[in-house]
């Protein structure tokens, strides 16, 4: 907060009027308001809602065909669900996060992640769920960084966890569903790579080189950052942790060689998913992390970047008393979804426009066309009248530009008679009937 000062008021002679501000309507009409969206959010224009609808629904049913359950919760959390995972966390909360007291004095959070919500909810009744349960959720989440390619200050993300078991197979199973959403968005194993860690692993092979548990925090959240930083700057702050340059070599070599074989990745073998890489670098950033972690990248140079992560977390629900809960689950972004599909030449074209088009010959005819429209509506067919003052040349242009199937004209005649003409947009072929008639041609 910016400390106040006490300002000497200049001497120059001002009327009172020209001093006071202007009325608040008045100043919003004398300055038109900015037509873009808050810096780091972003609008959806239907052919927008079109594609991030496509990706919700591939995720959903990919998730459901493993089982899953959905679920949800309210945007807004206590602020002291993030910070009691500890001191970076709290870090995260004052610097990263859109953090407010509300008008009871509670400090509230707008949620920059969906994992701590989950597990506050799985140990809300913990003694009521038969586990293990599997559950999904696409949550709008929020945090204050710089908007980049990939990151956003708002998105939404696809979450999905297991609860309740922490036997590998789980793990298994959370990263085949990963690998299987890719899939059924129309991408092959080349177009993208699993890496895969274990966070009990690596610190028992921290343990064997002699580094000390404060040491191993400080070099997995190093580790985190490693390929984005020069190998020159990577070493430096490694020496900077360890005090000992040749425990950085030993630890350098430790994390290069990635000949590992866990079972895991046995597992995963055996189901057909082989482009997965064991990366002892690999650090995932959050601390409450206790076992398997894994991202899955894009292989093209042109986005090479995360697609997804996760990992498995035993003790997260111990926060909330109680007997911990394990488990292990993933995030998935639309933003970065939605890059890896325009990369790959894998998005469809998004057809926003309804089915049927009813178009009045005159706007004196908008009513009637409304009734016309009505049955084929209660029928399930997406039907629009055009009710603008256009021709009906522009009218049909229009209905055929945004991809209608078919139009039926309504003019004098069509009213006052029982018959109407359906045109089909793309053959040009036209079938003639009663409005029952072509309801049922149209959806029966």
């Amino acid at each position: 907060m910016i400390p106040h000062q006490t300002v000497a008021r200049p001497q120059a002679m001002h009327s009172v009027a020209s001093l006071a501000p202007l009325p608040y309507n008045q100043a919003i009409m004398n300055k038109p308001l900015p037509t873009g969206p808050y810096k780091g959010v972003r609008d959806f224009y239907p052919e927008d809602m079109a594609i991030e609808q496509y990706i919700f629904d591939v995720w959903s049913q990919t998730a459901e065909s493993f089982g899953f359950e959905q679920y949800g919760a309210s945007v807004l959390e206590p602020s002291e669900l993030y910070k009691a995972k500890g001191a970076e966390n709290e870090e995260m909360v004052n610097e990263q996060t859109y953090t407010f007291v509300d008008r009871g004095d509670r400090e509230v959070t707008l949620r920059p992640e969906m994992t701590p919500t989950a597990a506050r909810m799985i140990a809300g009744r913990a003694k009521e769920l038969s586990f293990p349960v599997r559950w999904y959720a696409t949550p709008n989440l929020f945090r204050y960084e710089r908007a980049q390619r990939g990151r956003l200050r708002e998105h939404w993300q696809w979450n999905c966890d297991i609860f309740g078991t922490n036997d590998y197979t789980a793990d298994i199973e959370i990263i085949a569903l990963a690998y299987q959403t890719l899939l059924n968005f129309g991408a092959d194993q080349s177009m993208f790579q699993i890496r895969l860690n274990d966070r009990a692993l690596m610190t028992r092979l921290y343990h064997a080189l002699g580094v000390a548990d404060e040491q191993i925090t400080a070099i997995t959240r190093l580790n985190d950052r490693r390929n984005k930083i020069s190998s020159e700057d990577y070493r430096a702050a490694l020496n900077e942790i360890t005090n000992d340059e040749a425990l950085s070599e030993q630890i350098i070599l430790m994390l290069d060689n990635s000949d590992e074989q866990t079972d895991v990745m046995t597992g995963l073998a055996e189901l057909g998913i082989d482009n997965v890489v064991f990366d002892k670098s690999l650090a995932r950033g959050f601390d409450y992390y206790t076992g398997t972690i894994f991202e899955i990248f894009d292989t093209d140079p042109a986005n090479n970047r995360s697609l997804l992560g996760g990992g498995r977390y035993d003790n997260l629900t111990s926060l909330f008393g109680g007997t911990p809960v394990p488990g292990i689950g993933f995030g998935m972004g639309d933003v970065g979804m939605r890059n890896f599909l325009e990369t790959h030449d894998l998005l469809i074209e998004p057809i926003t426009a309804p089915t049927l088009m009813i178009l009045p010959m005159s706007i004196e005819q908008n009513l009637a066309a409304q009734k016309i429209a009505l049955p084929f509506r209660v029928a399930g067919l997406s039907t629009a009248v055009d009710m603008s003052d256009r021709k009906l040349g522009k009218k049909l242009s229009a209905a055929s530009d945004h991809l209608s199937e078919y139009a039926i004209v309504v003019g004098e005649n069509e009213i006052d008679g029982d018959s109407l003409t359906l045109k089909n947009l793309t053959t040009g072929e036209e079938t003639a009937g009663t409005l029952d008639q072509l309801v049922e041609k149209l959806t029966g």
